[in-house]
C-alpha cells in the first residue's frame, strides 16, 4: 500500500524512523511504507503531523561543529607520531587518511539519500537488520567513549598543573584543588553535563566555534615556541628524519591507529546533516570538505613544529614536552588552558551520537522524554570518569580505540552499507562504484590488523610505548 505525500511536505518534511530522535527524509516517488520504513501510512500521516523538523543550523556552524568533533586531543599525539615515521611519511599517511575518511563520508551521504535515513545506526539496520544496527552502535559508543575519555584525561593531568602555575606553588601538599581527579569532575558537572543536556547538536555551534579558536592559538603558539627554541644542528636534523623514515616497522605501532583517531568524526555526520539549514548532499558534502582540510592543516603544522623544536624527545602528549622548557612560562601556561578549554567543549559534541546509540539499541520505540534524555548523559559522564581515573595511559586509549572502532567507523561500515544499500538496479555488484567500495572496506580489515599486530608486538617486546607519555 502506497502513501502519497504533498508536494510542500516532500519538500521540506523530515520524518523519524522511530518516534525520537532518528530522522528519516523520505525517498518521495511512491512510498511503500511496510518496505522502506517499517511504518504504516497511518503513521506516516501521523509523523508529517506531528514530527517536521527543519534544520535550522546555517553552513559556518555546521563546519565549527564538525571540525570541533574531528578536532581533540589526537592533535597532542602528532609529534609524536611524526617522530616515529620522519616527516614525509607522516605527511603521506596524514594525506591519505584524510582523503579516505572523506570518501567515506561521501558513501555514508550517498547510503543515506537512497534510502532517506540520517543516522547511523539505522543504516546498518537498513543494510543487515538488527546485527547491522548493533554493530554500528557499538562501534559508536566504544569510539566515542574512547575519545571523550582521552579529552578528560587531558584535564585530568594538565588542570591541576596550569592551577599550581598560576597560584606560584612549588609543591603540592594534597590540597583538593591541586588533584586532578577532583578537578576531572568539577569540570565534568560545571561545564559538559550542561552542554551535554541540550536537546539539538546544532546549539553548540558556538562553544564549538570558542573549541576551535583555542586550538588556533594553540598552534600559533606552538610555531612561535619552535621559532625561539634552539634549533638542532643540520647534521643532526638531516639524520633523524632518515633514522626514523628507516625504522617505520619497528616504531610506529601506535601512529596510524593515532591518526585514524583524529580523524574520525564520521558518528557526528548525519546527526549534523539532519540539522543543517536547506540540507542537501552536496551541500553536506561540501561542510565536511572543508572541516578535513582545516583540521589536516593544522594537524600537519602542529605536528611539524612540535617534532622540530624537540625532534626524538618528543613525548606521547606534546603538553608534557612543553613543561620541560619552562613550566611558568606564561605562553605555555595560555597553551596549557586554550587546550584544556578546547577538549572540554569537544566532549558534549561526542557524546551525542553516543546517547544516540545507545537511545537505538535500549530504547528503540520510545519517543523523547527529557528524563531518560538526561539520565543518559550523567551515566555515560559517570562511567567515563571512573574510567579517566582508572586508566593507565592516554597513549593506551588513542592505541586500542583507533585500531579497532576506527576502521570499522571510517572504511568497513560505510563502505558495506553503500554495496547493500544502493539497488543492484542502479549500480551493480561489478560496478565501478561497489568495486571501490569493497576495496575500501579491504583496506579498512587489512589496517584494523595490522594497527592491533603493531601494538601487541609492542606490548609483548616490553618496551610499550604507552607507558612513556606519562
Amino acid at each position: 500500500m502506497s502513501c502519497v505525500i504533498s508536494d510542500k511536505e516532500r519538500r521540506h518534511t523530515i520524518l523519524p524512523q522511530t518516534p525520537m530522535e532518528q530522522n528519516i527524509l523520505i525517498p518521495w516517488n511512491s512510498f511503500i511504507c511496510s518496505d522502506r520504513a517499517g511504518l504504516s501510512c497511518d503513521s506516516i500521516t501521523l509523523f508529517v503531523d506531528q514530527w517536521k523538523f527543519e534544520g535550522k543550523t546555517s553552513f559556518g556552524m555546521s563546519v565549527f561543529n564538525l571540525g570541533n568533533a574531528i578536532m581533540g586531543s589526537g592533535i597532542l599525539g602528532l609529534s609524536y607520531a611524526m617522530a616515529n615515521t620522519g616527516v614525509v611519511l607522516f605527511l603521506v599517511l596524514l594525506t591519505v587518511v584524510a582523503v579516505l575518511s572523506s570518501y567515506s563520508i561521501h558513501l555514508l551521504l550517498k547510503s543515506s539519500g537512497i534510502v532517506g535515513i540520517r543516522a547511523y545506526e539505522q543504516l546498518g539496520q537498513r543494510a543487515f537488520g538488527t546485527p547491522g544496527k548493533m554493530a554500528a552502535g557499538i562501534a559508536i559508543t566504544l569510539q566515542n567513549i574512547g575519545a571523550m575519555s582521552s579529552y578528560l584525561f587531558i584535564v585530568k593531568n594538565e588542570f591541576p598543573l596550569v592551577i599550581q602555575a598560576f597560584m606560584g606553588i612549588t609543591s603540592s601538599s594534597g590540597e583538593w584543588y591541586l588533584n586532578g581527579k577532583y578537578l576531572v569532575v568539577l569540570v565534568s558537572i560545571s561545564v559538559i553535563l550542561p552542554l551535554a543536556l541540550m536537546k539539538q547538536l546544532g546549539y553548540l555551534g558556538y562553544t564549538s566555534g570558542f573549541s576551535l579558536s583555542c586550538m588556533v592559538f594553540f598552534l600559533i603558539s606552538v610555531c612561535t615556541v619552535m621559532l625561539y627554541s634552539k634549533p638542532p644542528t643540520a647534521g643532526t636534523a638531516v639524520s633523524m628524519v632518515i633514522s626514523q623514515c628507516s625504522v617505520f616497522l619497528l616504531q610506529t605501532a601506535y601512529t596510524i591507529p593515532i591518526l585514524a583517531f583524529a580523524f574520525v568524526c564520521h558518528p557526528e555526520v548525519l546527526p549534523i546533516y539532519t540539522e543543517l539549514k536547506n540540507p542537501s548532499k552536496k551541500r553536506m558534502q561540501h561542510v565536511s570538505n572543508i572541516s578535513i582540510v582545516v583540521m589536516y592543516t593544522m594537524y600537519f603544522l602542529a605536528a611539524l613544529f612540535g617534532y622540530l623544536t624537540f625532534y626524538g624527545e618528543v613525548e606521547s602528549e606534546l603538553l608534557h614536552t612543553y613543561s620541560r622548557l619552562d613550566p611558568y612560562d606564561t605562553l605555555i601556561l595560555c597553551v596549557r588552558l586554550a587546550v584544556l578549554t578546547a577538549v572540554t567543549l569537544t566532549v558534549p559534541i561526542v557524546l551525542f551520537p553516543v546517547r544516540r546509540a545507545i537511545q537505538q539499541l535500549f530504547f528503540p520505540n520510545k519517543t523523547f522524554y527529557w528524563p531518560r534524555h538526561i539520565a543518559i548523559a550523567v551515566t555515560l559522564l559517570t562511567l567515563i570518569n571512573l574510567l579517566v581515573i582508572f586508566a593507565p595511559n592516554i597513549l593506551g586509549i588513542f592505541g586500542i580505540i583507533g585500531a579497532t572502532s576506527a576502521p570499522c567507523l571510517i572504511f568497513i561500515f560505510p563502505a558495506i552499507f553503500y554495496i547493500r544499500i544502493v539497488p543492484k538496479e542502479q549500480e551493480p555488484m561489478r560496478s565501478t562504484p561497489k568495486i571501490l567500495a569493497a576495496c575500501f572496506a579491504g583496506i579498512g580489515f587489512l589496517f584494523m590488523i595490522m594497527s592491533l599486530s603493531f601494538i601487541i608486538i609492542d606490548w609483548t617486546s616490553g618496551s610499550s610505548k604507552g607507558n612513556g607519555g606519562h
